[in-house]
């Protein structure tokens, strides 16, 4: 999450992740989720590994222990899930990859960051805004949160201005390219989502907020 973007793909079917994930690796968007709601996911994860070895390829949608296993087999380099469940949490620890697990309560957060997460995915975070962050902030110093699920584009600073280590950003980035959309207008929304999340950050640490 180092570039502040990790980039959702959900496609019909697994053959199409490659162009649109070496597009957006090739502009800087390194963070990449792959979902186990396209079929074949899991069947091309090694292949996409050894085509783009810059980038974090990581898989989202894990829902159950078993899937979590299967993707960590496959060679997922993180993994996220929509859900505040504590064993997905300890299970990704026993196996030595990072996890980021949904959560909205207060309840959840707690739940997720005490049993290990990675960071916490704030989902569905446009239902709570970015002024959520700074409410958690107070009882949860040095939480790492991830805002998923309505994140547009405009959207990116506030997020990031409140404290958000990135975006996960899945149709407003990711378009039409899936389905053989226009290649350079996403790599143009690649490279606006990085740079709104560069001077979003550098107006962040002018104001001495953390992360």
């Amino acid at each position: 999450m180092r570039g502040g973007v990790v980039a959702v793909l959900r496609a019909d079917d697994a053959d199409r992740y490659l162009p649109v994930c070496r597009a957006l690796a090739e502009e800087g968007v390194t963070a990449l989720e792959v979902t186990l709601t396209t079929p074949g996911t899991l069947d091309v994860l090694p292949a996409l590994r050894d085509a783009l070895p810059h980038a974090d390829i990581g898989v989202g949608t894990v829902l159950t222990t078993e899937d979590l296993r299967a993707a960590v087999a496959a060679g997922a380099g993180f993994l996220v899930t929509p859900v505040a469940d504590p064993a997905l949490v300890r299970a990704a620890r026993a196996a030595g990859t990072p996890i980021v697990p949904g959560a909205m309560t207060p309840t959840e957060v707690r739940t997720v960051w005490a049993a290990g997460a990675s960071a916490v995915k704030v989902f569905p975070a446009a239902t709570v805004g970015a002024d959520y962050l700074g409410h958690l902030a107070g009882p949860f110093p040095g939480l790492v949160t991830m805002p998923s699920g309505g994140v547009g584009l405009d959207d990116v600073p506030a997020w990031i201005r409140a404290g958000a280590a990135a975006v996960s950003l899945g149709g407003p980035l990711v378009g039409d390219a899936l389905a053989g959309g226009d290649e350079g207008a996403l790599r143009e929304r690649a490279r606006t989502a990085l740079a709104r999340v560069r001077a979003a950050r550098e107006a962040r640490e002018a104001r001495g907020v953390a992360r």
